[in-house]
């Protein structure tokens, strides 16, 4: 007999065998009510051993259209900000983390999608897929203050900050638009014969990675040259978009929409080394190195999570369930709290952004 714990049925141990009659319209014996009882218990113990990994502590509204879809966020540790693009409405919410409040609603970004901050500038860079344009928001003014024509549909943004550059891909464009964040000027674009997913750069390895969907493979620049280095194909991975990366461990977290699952992929030797199936409709992921957790946003209504336990060993723990639609994500390196904003509640259309915590490991 299979039975579910708690939303999961994987709670009971293997090889433990539950044979549960359960009378009804009649008179249950009292012997078999105390080994109801019993098994009850049972299972309520086993729940509590098995707590979910994370746990809602805010809510914050958010004052733009609810039902409207919202995309990629990104976390301004010297400010206390969390930076939300609201893709409909074309706006950025900037929420201050210690008060969660919104702080300010930076207009005139049209379909917003990807944002990456850039420390010691207090710069944002956007991808406006609205209007083909890269935008530059100066978080002193809280304001728009450049806008840099780029190829077709940006997207996911990379920072590799000792080169002081950011790395925007543009999906339908099949390229990547290289900006010098000191001019604020696009130096170079390198272009593919694939659709463009998501950067990631290893700061360790100081090397910046970008997964080509259309090819299942992953690509590898040098910032350094802004040369290509190679490419390398990703093994049972279907149109890998979303990546995030693990630089001390030299691990990419991919997100393999046709094959509906994640795998990890090792930069240095580029092999994958596991693969987990996950939820329909994964789209962003990120990586938490102080949890060594890797959390994906998938829209069919769940958040996965995978623990990495060595750079070798891997487990996912769980599909941690959300609202539908929630297919992106933040996570705060120091407090390790996790944001994820959400168009809708059970059908109903809001506009808000839910914070959660991690359970211990």
């Amino acid at each position: 007999m299979t039975m579910s714990c708690c939303g999961r049925s994987d709670q009971i141990p293997p090889g433990t065998h539950l044979n549960v009659k359960i009378a009804t319209c009649r008179k249950v014996p009292k012997t078999m009510r105390s080994c109801l009882a019993i098994v009850t218990s049972w299972l309520a113990l086993s729940c509590s051993a098995f707590p979910q990994s994370l746990r809602k502590v805010a809510t914050i509204d958010l004052p733009g259209p609810a039902g409207q879809r919202f995309d990629y966020l990104a976390v301004d540790e010297e400010d206390h900000y969390v930076l939300s693009a609201h893709l409909g409405p074309g706006l950025l919410y900037v929420v201050d983390t210690k008060t969660d409040k919104v702080m300010k609603v930076i207009h005139g970004l049209p379909g917003i999608t990807g944002l990456e901050y850039v420390p010691g500038f207090h710069k944002v860079y956007t991808s406006n897929w609205g209007e083909e344009k890269i935008g530059v928001v100066d978080l002193h003014t809280m304001s728009v203050i450049k806008r840099l024509p780029t190829e077709s549909k940006p997207n996911g943004i990379a920072y590799a900050e000792p080169f002081r550059k950011v790395y925007v891909v543009n999906t339908l464009g099949k390229a990547v638009s290289i900006v010098d964040v000191n001019k604020d000027e696009i130096v170079k674009v390198l272009r593919f014969n694939s659709e463009t997913g998501t950067p990631g750069y290893d700061a360790v390895a100081k090397k910046i990675y970008v997964t080509l969907r259309s090819t299942n493979e992953v690509a590898e620049i040098d910032p350094s040259t802004d040369r290509l280095i190679g490419r390398y194909p990703v093994e049972s991975c279907r149109f890998n978009h979303g990546m995030a990366v693990d630089s001390e461990h030299h691990r990419a977290f991919l997100l393999c929409g046709g094959t509906r699952n994640l795998t990890v992929f090792a930069l240095d030797s580029h092999k994958a080394i596991a693969h987990f199936p996950i939820p329909a409709g994964a789209d962003v992921v990120k990586f938490d190195s102080g949890q060594d957790r890797a959390y994906a946003a998938c829209s069919s209504g769940a958040i996965s999570i995978v623990q990495e336990e060595a750079p070798e060993h891997f487990r996912k723990i769980e599909d941690f369930p959300v609202q539908k639609f929630v297919h992106s994500l933040a996570v705060d390196p120091v407090t390790h709290r996790v944001y994820a904003p959400e168009q809708e509640e059970d059908g109903r259309p809001v506009a808000r952004l839910v914070v959660y915590e991690p359970t211990k490991k």
